[in-house]
C-alpha cells in the first residue's frame, strides 16, 4: 500500500504549488468562446457516445448523432461542476482547521482557485452548447449535500477521485480527437493539465488518511465510496439527454446499459481509479454491490 509521511506531504504540496504557478490557464483568455462550431464534428468521440453501435444509433441521422453527443458532453460537464462544487466545500472546510503557513494548506486553497475556474469554464461551455444544465437531482442531490457537509478522510478523497479520474480519462481522449469540436478539445485540454495536479494531491492524501482510519470507519467509508461510484457510473450520462433526439429517457437508458460499447467505455474510463482504490482495499465489503452496479469494474 502507498504510504505518505508528513514530510512527503509538504514536499508534494511545494512541487504542486510551483507547477500551479507555471502551468495554470485562464479560460477567458485561452478559449475563443465566440467561435462557431465546426460543421460535421462531434462533441465527444462518436465511439464514446452511449448509444454508439446500437439499433437506436443506426436509426439516427448524422446530425442527430452529433446533437446527442452535444447533450452528452453537457451532461458530463454538469456532473463535473456538481462534484467540483462539493470538493470546494470540503477543501475550504478542511483548510479552516489547518496551519495557513504550511504548503499543504496553501495548495488546498490553490486547488479551490483552480476548481472555481473549471466550474466557470464548464458553465460557460454548457451555455455555449445551448443545452439544459444536467446535474444530479432527487436522492443523488440529497446525498451530495450530505457529503459536502460531512465528508472527511478516505470517503472524501476517494469519492472525489472517482469523478475526477473518470472525467480525466474521457477528456484526454477527447482533446486529442480530430472528430471533436475545437471548443470541447480546448476545455478538455485545460482541465486535463490542471486536474493532473489535483489527482496527485488527492491520491497521496487518500493514502495518508487510510493509515489514520480505523477498521470500523473504513467499513462505513466503503459504502459511501461505493455509492459515489454508482452515481458516477449511472449518471455520467443523464437519461434526459436522449430527449434531444426524440428518444424517451427510459428507452435510451435501456439501450445504453445493454450496449457493449458503452459498457466497455465505462470500464475503460474507470480503469485507473479502480486499480488505485483496489490497491488501497477500498472496493468491496459493504460497498461491493454498489460497485458492481456502477458498471465501472473490469469483467
Amino acid at each position: 500500500m502507498t504510504t505518505v509521511t508528513p514530510s512527503d506531504r509538504e514536499r508534494t504540496a511545494t512541487r504542486l504549488l510551483r507547477s500551479s504557478a507555471e502551468h495554470s490557464y485562464d479560460p477567458e483568455v485561452e478559449i475563443d468562446w465566440d467561435a462557431p462550431f465546426v460543421e460535421g464534428k462531434y462533441f465527444v468521440p462518436p465511439h464514446r457516445s452511449s448509444l454508439y453501435g446500437t439499433a437506436l444509433w443506426e436509426r439516427l441521422s448524422e446530425q442527430q448523432r452529433i446533437e446527442l453527443t452535444k447533450h452528452e458532453v453537457a451532461s458530463i460537464a454538469g456532473l463535473g461542476v456538481w462534484f467540483e462544487t462539493i470538493l470546494m466545500q470540503l477543501l475550504i472546510r478542511g483548510y479552516f482547521k489547518e496551519d495557513p503557513t504550511q504548503a499543504h494548506s496553501q495548495y488546498a486553497l490553490t486547488e479551490i482557485a483552480d476548481e472555481c475556474r473549471h466550474s466557470v469554464m464548464f458553465g460557460r461551455m454548457i451555455a455555449r452548447l445551448g443545452t439544459p444544465v444536467y446535474r444530479p437531482d432527487g436522492i443523488n442531490q440529497a446525498l451530495g449535500t450530505w457529503i459536502a457537509h460531512t465528508a472527511t478522510g478516505p470517503r472524501m478523497y476517494a469519492a472525489i477521485l472517482i469523478a475526477e479520474e473518470i472525467l480525466d480519462t474521457l477528456q484526454r481522449e477527447a482533446m486529442a480527437s480530430e472528430d471533436v469540436q475545437p471548443l470541447v478539445r480546448m476545455v478538455s485540454r485545460i482541465h486535463v493539465v490542471e486536474e493532473a495536479r489535483h489527482v496527485r494531491y488527492a491520491r497521496e492524501e487518500l493514502a495518508r488518511q487510510i493509515r489514520a482510519a480505523g477498521r470500523g470507519r473504513l467499513a462505513f467509508d466503503k459504502v459511501v465510496i461505493g455509492r459515489a461510484a454508482y452515481l458516477t457510473g449511472r449518471r455520467l450520462i443523464d437519461p434526459r439527454v436522449y430527449q434531444a433526439v426524440g428518444i424517451s429517457p427510459a428507452e435510451g437508458v435501456r439501450a445504453a446499459r445493454a450496449n457493449p460499447h458503452h459498457r466497455e467505455t465505462m470500464r475503460w474510463a474507470g480503469e485507473r481509479v479502480v486499480a488505485f482504490l483496489t490497491e488501497l482495499d477500498l472496493i468491496g465489503g459493504p460497498g461491493a454491490a454498489l460497485w458492481k452496479a456502477s458498471g465501472l469494474l473490469p469483467r
